[in-house]
């Protein structure tokens, strides 16, 4: 399937985000999907057995409902990612430990990096039912393209500048996704092919529609219906929302992150690469404020350096030093049923 027109008979007004790290849950995709939204399961940093296991309770969720479609996103290793300055890693290392005061133990003294298990997360996605594949930091190889259209299944590439659009109109891809520079989270950014602009989402998405006939998905910012209709009318195809749905009782964020967003509403969003190495829109706090300015750009081995002291300061409800992933309307996302997000959302379609 590669007509525009086939493919937007599976695409919705509304797409929820795929959200790695534990926002992601069948629960809340099923309620998403139920309310007439497009959800995506975020596989990054999952096993391949909690993510074939995801897969398997959200088509469980949808049984009754077959026809309602989802995706699947995943993380594109960077081969060269694999080499890091051992010696920036422990200076870095050291600023940590100062700034957070955990123990040592928590922090690994040597980098570590993975590939996500991303060839076992592809063969499981493409024997899914899931109707949508996309993926984050990287454009994968032809080949993959091919992998996952042999399946019947569409491909997502990510943008968040003009050159990276121009990249995924001469690509394989089924579908544009365009972030916007308020996204909450990783950036979608390619490294290689964006460059470092900061257009809006509005005028990104007009670009696109400009020169391509390819259907779109766009998000970043969103905080209420208005955002939606707004992108809707400059030419998307779907509006991709994360941020509101942090908050809703499906979602699987952490209970300290939850407090964060419904006390630290005075605060601003930063971007930073404190947390993992590459740059992640979150609420500031005191972690990200000391740090953003020393963190070297190792993917994945600061987001292996950072997780232990990340887990304990959501255990012991310490929001400063924990990844407060949030893009900008943040102050709008409520505790309240998936559902009623959508159809708030979705009414502005209507």
């Amino acid at each position: 399937m590669n007509n525009a027109q086939e493919i937007e008979k599976l695409l919705r007004p509304l797409v929820l985000a795929p959200m790695a790290g534990g926002p992601s849950t069948p629960r809340l995709a099923a309620a998403v999907a139920g309310a007439g939204g497009l959800p995506f399961l975020a596989a990054g940093y999952l096993s391949p057995e909690s993510l074939r296991a995801d897969i398997a309770d959200l088509q469980g969720y949808l049984e009754k409902s077959s026809e309602l479609p989802f995706g699947v996103n995943l993380f594109v290793p960077d081969p060269q990612g694999s080499r890091c300055d051992v010696e920036a890693y422990s200076d870095y290392r050291a600023r940590v430990l100062e700034v957070s005061g955990v123990s040592p133990e928590l922090v690994p003294a040597e980098p570590i990096w993975s590939d996500d298990a991303f060839e076992e997360k592809l063969e499981i996605v493409c024997a899914s039912a899931a109707s949508f594949v996309s993926f984050t930091f990287a454009h994968p190889a032809p080949a993959v393209v091919e992998r996952v259209h042999a399946a019947g299944k569409l491909v997502i590439f990510y943008a968040t500048s003009r050159p990276g659009i121009d990249a995924i109109v001469d690509s394989g891809a089924d579908v544009i996704g365009i972030q916007g520079p308020n996204a909450g989270g990783h950036r979608a950014t390619v490294f290689g092919v964006d460059d470092d602009s900061n257009e809006s989402v509005l005028e990104l998405v007009e670009y696109a529609r400009g020169i391509s006939c390819k259907p779109i998905i766009a998000g970043g910012g969103v905080s209420g219906a208005a955002d939606v209709r707004n992108l809707l009318r400059a030419g998307a195809t779907g509006v991709q929302v994360g941020t509101l749905f942090l908050n809703a009782q499906e979602a699987g964020t952490k209970k300290t992150h939850r407090r964060a967003l419904e006390e630290f509403g005075g605060r601003e969003t930063v971007i930073t690469r404190a947390f993992s190495g590459r740059p992640a829109r979150a609420i500031e706090n005191s972690f990200s404020a000391a740090l953003s300015d020393s963190a070297p750009g190792f993917y994945p081995q600061l987001h292996f350096l950072t997780a232990g002291l990340r887990k304990e300061a959501n255990e012991r409800g310490d929001a400063e030093n924990l990844n407060l992933w949030a893009g900008t309307g943040f102050v709008h996302a409520k505790e309240e049923p998936a559902a009623d997000i959508a159809r708030r959302l979705l009414a502005a379609h209507d």
